[in-house]
C-alpha cells in the first residue's frame, strides 16, 4: 500500500471527505438531489457514509461527531471508518482514492490509517490470488504533512510485515526462516541483523531456548536487531525483546487441537511485532536507539524433548522446575532477559502471547502489561496505547506471587498454578531482569478468528504501531 501526502488538488477516481456538519460540504457543489440523499442518509448513524456517482468518479462522504467521545475513542471512530470505506472501495475496484477532512485535518489521518490496515491481504497461499486482490494500491492524504504520512507509511508497512509473520505456516516459516525474514527486513529498511545458530546458542548456554527446542527437528536461532541512528537522542538502548515461537503444540503437555492447537501459528506474534515496529522505526528514522532480540524455535513433543519434572540450567546459570512444557515461551524469554543485561539498556519492553489468563482477563480488547519499570514509562506506554488505541490494562506485581513460584528442588517453578496466571508468568520473568523493565502479553489481540474493523482475521499486528508511538515519545 503506497501512502502518500497530496502536493496540490488532484483528481481522483475516488475521494473520501469527512464533514461533521452539512454546512461544510458547501465547497463539494452538490446538487439539490445530493445534498437531500447526503442529508437522509447522516440521519442514521449505520448509514454514515453517503456514496455518489460523479461518473467517472465516486465521492464517498463520512459524517463523523466527536461528541461525547474521549479523544482516543474519535480518533478510533475514524479508523473504523475508514475500515468501513475500504469495503466500498472495494466493491468499486478503487485503486487510488484521496483522503480529506473538511473540518479538522487531522481526522484524515486516522481515517486513512483504518483504510490502509483494513486493506491488508494474505495471499501468498491461494491459487486464484489475482481474482482475489481487491485492488486498492494507492492513498493520497489531503492536509497532512509529509512528516506525519512517512509515519503511517511506516507503521502499516510494519503492521503489515508483523501479520505477514502470524499468518505464515510453520511449513514456511521455521525459527531459521523467522531470521531470515528479519534480515530482510533489515536490509530493506537500515537495521542490522545478528542471528545466532544453534552452535552459538549451546556455546552461549542459553538453557531455557534450547530445552524448548529439544523436541523439534529445526534448530533454534536468537537474532539481534540493531538500529542506531547518528542523532540517537538515547545513550543507553531501548531493547524489545519479542517471543519467537514459531509453532506450539505444548510439548508434551500437548495441547487439545480444536480452539487451541489449530491456531499456534501465532505464538511468535511477539517476535513480529518487534520486527514489525523495528521496521516502521528505521523506515520513518527515528532519533532513538533500539535494539530487538528475537529468541526462536518451534515447541515439539520430539524424541528427547524436555519433560515435566526436568530441572533446566538457565543462561545466567540459575535453575528452573519444568512443571509444564507448555510454559515455554517464558523459558526462551528468560534467556534473551538474561542476555539483555549486556547491553546495558535504559529499559526493555518484552511482548509476548504469553498466557490464555492474560486472554480471559481483558479478551481482545486491550494488552496486559507489568513490570519493574517507573510509572513514568507506563504512563508513557500508557499514552501510546491510548493514541493507537492498543490500551494497556496494568496489573498488579505484588511480591506475593513470588511464592508460588517455589520449588523444592530447583531455583523456581516455570508455573505457578491457576491463580494469578498471567502475573506469576511475569513474576518469572521478572527473576531474569535487572534493570527497568516492562512485559506485555498480547496473547488476547494478536490473533482473531474474525474480523474486527480494521483488526483483520489472522495476525493483527498488535504491538507494532504501540511500539512505534513509544519510541517516537523518546525522541
Amino acid at each position: 500500500m503506497n501512502i502518500r501526502a497530496a502536493k496540490s488538488a488532484e483528481a481522483t477516481e475516488s475521494s473520501v471527505y469527512i464533514y461533521s456538519e452539512i454546512k461544510e460540504l458547501e465547497s463539494l457543489n452538490l446538487s439539490k438531489s445530493e445534498l437531500a440523499y447526503v442529508e437522509d442518509s447522516a440521519k442514521d448513524e449505520a448509514r454514515n457514509i453517503s456514496r455518489i456517482n460523479r461518473f467517472p468518479a465516486f465521492l464517498y462522504l463520512v459524517k463523523v461527531s466527536s461528541k461525547k467521545l474521549a479523544k482516543e475513542q474519535f480518533q478510533e471512530k475514524l479508523r473504523m471508518e475508514g475500515a468501513k470505506c475500504f469495503k466500498m472501495l472495494a466493491s468499486q475496484k478503487t485503486k487510488v482514492v484521496s483522503v480529506s477532512s473538511l473540518s479538522a485535518d487531522e481526522n484524515a489521518y486516522y481515517l486513512a490509517e483504518g483504510l490502509a490496515l483494513g486493506a491488508y491481504q494474505f495471499l501468498k497461499y491461494f491459487s486464484d490470488k489475482e481474482k482475489r486482490n481487491h485492488g486498492l494500491e494507492e492513498i493520497i492524504l489531503q492536509g497532512i504533512g509529509d512528516e506525519r504520512v512517512t509515519e503511517l507509511q511506516a507503521t502499516t508497512n510494519g503492521v503489515y510485515a508483523a501479520r505477514n509473520l502470524v499468518n505464515e505456516p510453520l511449513s514456511y516459516l521455521t525459527a531459521v526462516q523467522l531470521a531470515e525474514e528479519a534480515s530482510k527486513l533489515g536490509k530493506e529498511k537500515g537495521f542490522k541483523v545478528e542471528v545466532m545458530n544453534k552452535k552459538k546458542i549451546e556455546t552461549l548456554k542459553m538453557g531455557g531456548l534450547l530445552a524448548v527446542n529439544r523436541g523439534s527437528i529445526d534448530p533454534p536461532t536468537f537474532s539481534i536487531l540493531e538500529y542506531t541512528p547518528e542523532n540517537a537522542t538515547n545513550e543507553k538502548p531501548l531493547v524489545l525483546v519479542g517471543k519467537g515461537v514459531v509453532y506450539d503444540t505444548g510439548g508434551l503437555s500437548l495441547k487439545p487441537t480444536a480452539g487451541s492447537m489449530d491456531s499456534m501459528k501465532s505464538d511468535m506474534g511477539g517476535a513480529a511485532a518487534v520486527i514489525g515496529a523495528m521496521s516502521a522505526i528505521a523506515e520513518a528514522k527515528l532519533p532513538v536507539k533500539v535494539i530487538g532480540l528475537i529468541p526462536a524455535t518451534d515447541n515439539r513433543p520430539g524424541e528427547i524433548a524436555y519433560v515435566p519434572g526436568d530441572v533446566i540450567t538457565m543462561y545466567d546459570g540459575s535453575t528452573v522446575e519444568v512443571l509444564n512444557t507448555d510454559a515455554e515461551g517464558r523459558m526462551i524469554l528468560a534467556d534473551a532477559l538474561a542476555y539483555a543485561k549486556k547491553l546495558n539498556p535504559e529499559l526493555v519492553i518484552d511482548l509476548a502471547t504469553l498466557t490464555g489468563a492474560a486472554a480471559v482477563a481483558i479478551g481482545k480488547f486491550g494488552v496486559v502489561a507489568m513490570g519493574t519499570a517507573d510509572q513514568e514509562a507506563m504512563s508513557r506506554l500508557d499514552n501510546s496505547g491510548k493514541e493507537v488505541y492498543e490500551r494497556i490494562a496494568q496489573f498488579p506485581f505484588w511480591d506475593e506471587y513470588n511464592d508460588l513460584l517455589k520449588s523444592t528442588i530447583a531455583d523456581v517453578k516455570n508455573i505457578g498454578g491457576r491463580e494469578g496466571g498471567a502475573i506469576t508468568a511475569g513474576k518469572f520473568l521478572e527473576r531474569f531482569t535487572d534493570y527497568p523493565w516492562i512485559h506485555l502479553d498480547i496473547a488476547g489481540p494478536a490473533f482473531l478468528g474474525s474480523d474486527d474493523s480494521y483488526r483483520l482475521q489472522g495476525g493483527t499486528g498488535v504491538g507494532v504501531r504501540l511500539l512505534f508511538d513509544f519510541v517516537k515519545s523518546m525522541a
